[in-house]
């Protein structure tokens, strides 16, 4: 028993040595090494009560420039978030608004970003999928955790449990503004380094319907990245590829960071070229705003010009600023893959990438989409979502391997294109959409439908005809070739 006393008290007075160790504050201009008078006395009380928190806050930039706890969390009269603590009114809640004191440039760029408007799930097949058919529990600890909730605050000033804690990208403040800036940059350190890894994108960007982590981990850029991290310079103020790291780029790096004369933006979307999210691809314009709001335009949709004031529900009004084409917003894209490759390299990737887009938009998902409009229309599907088994089938299909075959082949993830992809988009389409379609309205009406939409393309010969006998001659020869005569039964 007093060994074991022992080694409690050795521990504690341990813990106690690292706190004082790591109290002490760096040199620095009179007044700002720990902040203003009152921000000091937060630091000293949490030094002891959270020293996790204290220790975090304390190696950050924020810490060793004397940005104290009240310079984030203090609350104004009016915040309907505030509350007294200590004789200080605070927020638990930092919102990019917060931020923005100090970051006006990353803040504007945020607030009219992909990632600000995650929480418009709230509104989509997916949350009626996890509310309804799921329950509201699985999308409180699951889907908003990533996506975003509102923030409720009760009558003390203190947001409620059901909704905090939440750093969803899209999460929607007391204050109205979207995001949580610690989704990226983990509080209380706020880490650069830690945000430019590929993990922190990772936590949201990852399974069956969008598996961007799973993709990036086995591309050629991810293998070399693991290999490389001491040489990635994470850390670095600038990070400019080519130039501080070129051993290979993470998804900061392509979505977010500088190169050559790209500059950094924290408006994750303005370079992507293609809508990979939906039951159809398509390419997409960006139209932007002067009251800092913008949306993506179809390709084909009429492009507003600057100065008009397009007629368009995330308009709000705005007077467009700026109009970037798909193909202006590829090219912003094409300048950061040009800080490692020529320009022969990358027109093959995208021709490549593109391909597979089209493969899968007009061999499986327009043709299925087709089929689904009519049965609709023949008042074989009631309006609702979800009731029938043929919709669950086209949901995954689309949803689920349809967005890992586009974002394989966005990412050069060759697994996640074909046998976790296409693969999966045609096993699903022919041996249970096909036989689902022929259960739902009969064979002969089901026939008239794979006519119609499915006939007509080149790609379904094989299903209608069946393989052709140089196909299957060609793959025996070289299976024999390699196993022996007979080998393929």
């Amino acid at each position: 028993m007093y060994t074991k006393v022992g080694h409690i008290l050795l521990f504690m007075l341990g813990l106690l040595f690292c706190s004082h160790s790591f109290a002490e504050r760096p040199a620095g201009k009179e007044g700002k090494d720990w902040g203003t008078d009152e921000g000091k006395e937060c630091v000293e009380c949490h030094m002891t009560e959270s020293p996790g928190m204290y220790l975090e806050w304390n190696q950050s930039k924020h810490g060793q420039n004397g940005v104290d706890c009240l310079d984030c969390h203090r609350a104004e009269p009016d915040d309907i978030d505030g509350y007294e603590h200590h004789d200080q009114r605070i927020s638990v809640i930092v919102t990019p608004k917060d931020c923005s004191t100090c970051h006006p440039r990353e803040f504007k760029e945020v607030q009219r970003s992909h990632h600000a408007s995650a929480g418009e799930i709230l509104h989509s097949l997916d949350n009626l999928l996890g509310e309804v058919i799921g329950g509201p529990a699985a999308v409180n600890a699951g889907c908003r955790q990533c996506h975003g909730t509102t923030i409720k605050i009760d009558e003390k000033g203190k947001p409620t449990k059901d909704t905090w804690p939440n750093t969803g990208i899209g999460r929607i403040n007391p204050d109205g503004s979207k995001g949580a800036c610690t989704a990226c940059h983990g509080r209380h350190e706020f880490s650069r380094a830690q945000a430019r890894t590929p993990d922190t994108c990772g936590k949201c960007h990852v399974g069956p319907d969008h598996p961007q982590i799973e993709v990036y981990n086995e591309s050629k850029h991810g293998i070399i990245y693991r290999a490389n991290v001491d040489k990635m310079n994470l850390g670095s103020d600038k990070w400019v590829a080519g130039v501080d790291y070129s051993a290979a780029p993470t998804c900061a790096t392509c979505h977010m960071s500088a190169s050559g004369d790209q500059p950094k933006t924290h408006d994750v979307g303005e370079r992507l070229s293609w809508n990979l999210r939906t039951p159809i691809s398509n390419k997409i314009n960006l139209i932007r705003l002067d009251n800092g709001h913008q949306y993506d335009l179809p390709e084909g949709q009429p492009l507003p010009k600057v100065g008009d004031k397009p007629d368009h529900p995330k308009a709000n009004g705005g007077t467009v600023s700026e109009v970037f084409t798909w193909e202006d917003r590829r090219g912003k894209m094409e300048g950061i893959c040009y800080a490692c490759h020529t320009s022969e390299y990358v027109d093959g990737h995208y021709k490549q990438f593109d391909d597979l887009v089209d493969l899968y938009n007009t061999k499986f998902a327009k043709p299925i989409a087709a089929i689904i409009t009519d049965l609709k229309t023949m008042g074989k599907l009631t309006p609702a979502p979800f009731d029938e088994k043929i919709e669950w089938v086209w949901w995954e299909i689309w949803h689920h391997e349809g967005r890992r075959a586009r974002h394989g082949a966005s990412m050069s993830g060759p697994d996640y294109t074909w046998w976790h992809g296409i693969y999966e988009v045609a096993k699903h389409t022919y041996f249970e959409f096909v036989p689902e379609l022929k259960e739902l309205v009969g064979d002969e009406e089901a026939q008239k439908l794979l006519d119609k939409h499915f006939r007509p393309i080149e790609g379904h010969d094989w299903f209608f005809n069946g393989l052709k006998p140089e196909q299957i001659d060609a793959v025996r020869k070289g299976y024999e070739e390699r196993y022996g005569k007979g080998a393929m039964k």
